[in-house]
């Protein structure tokens, strides 16, 4: 277990490795620029209009804030999410609202709304989802980790049947691409009103969640050991899962659904600083920010075309998880 005196420097040089790395991977891309003339732009904001200032600060800066916030909101809502259900295997999906945002995406696409309403048609549904979940909790008569697990998948499978209902209607040249690529995961289109969208919700649920991860601690023994310590269970966890859904909310709507980011990541982070929530809610959104900076950077420099974000978390994320669950398995038998 870490003591405090070391974790605190290894999480400033986490936070550093990843701001360092975004700084460098304002150097990628189709139009390479140098490290002199990236760092010349961040410090010259008068030179804003020169083809290297538009791309650092319209294209490229945004594009890797909204990579940081995301793939910082998959990690953080994971590693919480898998501490208060009390399973490694639980991800952001579990609570139905990745799939119900995803739905609401699709919707606003087959029905050729504006960005801002598209974004609040993810949030609407998403955020319905959640409510949903609880609404199915609530007619079976309790409120345990396994009855809001279970609402979850079953939520999930009926609002990807929405989606998969949405684009068996959709026309095929031109809206059924739009909403398959968009599901897939994408930051091509980041701006910095997208940003925006993303850092407020992201800025309010992650503070709330790190203001109560002491109490995420005990939330993660069982509920009569956690009531017996003197924890509110039920509105506790009512208050985490709605922080998770505003982060995941948050995030499929400025880029789609993007899977394996908030399952590998949390077993990344518990590998370097334990189960302790104090240490490793920042430790999850440090290592999700920097690894989905990773994993756009390689969607948009591998090819001459643009790759999904899904394909290339699950191409990285399925070995690496295999990979985590042998190093486990092994201390286990040690």
């Amino acid at each position: 277990m870490l003591s405090n005196n070391s974790f605190f420097p290894r999480q400033l040089a986490l936070m550093i490795s990843v701001l360092l790395l975004g700084i460098g991977s304002l150097c990628l891309g189709q139009f390479p620029l140098s490290l002199s003339d990236v760092f010349h732009q961040l410090t010259h904001f008068s030179n804003e209009q020169s083809m290297s200032g538009q791309i650092v600060w319209s294209v490229r800066l945004p594009r890797i804030l909204m990579a940081l916030l995301a793939g910082g909101a998959l990690g953080l809502c994971g590693a919480t999410l898998q501490g208060v259900f009390h399973n490694p295997l639980v991800d952001p999906h579990i609570i139905g609202v990745t799939s119900g945002s995803a739905f609401g995406g699709t919707l606003a696409i087959l029905l050729g709304l504006e960005p801002v309403l598209m974004m609040g048609s993810t949030f609407f549904f998403g955020l319905a989802a959640l409510i949903l979940v609880y609404a199915i909790a609530a007619l079976q008569g309790k409120e345990n980790a396994l009855i809001l697990i279970l609402s979850g998948i079953i939520l999930s499978g009926f609002f990807a049947a929405l989606v998969s209902l949405i684009q068996y209607l959709a026309d095929t040249e031109e809206v059924l691409p739009n909403i398959v690529f968009w599901l897939l995961g994408s930051f091509a289109t980041a701006n910095w009103h997208k940003v925006w969208m993303l850092a407020i919700p992201v800025s309010v649920a992650a503070l709330i969640l790190f203001k109560l991860r002491w109490r995420i601690n005990l939330l993660s023994l069982n509920d009569k050991d956690a009531k017996a310590l003197g924890v509110a269970v039920v509105p506790l966890r009512r208050s985490v899962l709605v922080c998770c859904a505003l982060l995941v909310a948050a995030q499929v709507a400025v880029s789609g659904s993007i899977a394996w980011v908030g399952l590998v990541i949390p077993h990344l982070a518990r590998l370097l600083v334990g189960v302790d929530h104090r240490r490793l809610l920042p430790t999850a959104f440090w290592l999700g920010g920097g690894f989905m900076i990773v994993v756009d950077d390689i969607a948009r420099t591998f090819l001459q075309a643009e790759i999904p974000l899904g394909i290339i978390t699950a191409l990285l994320g399925a070995p690496l998880f295999t990979f985590l669950l042998i190093q486990s398995s092994r201390r286990g038998r040690q």
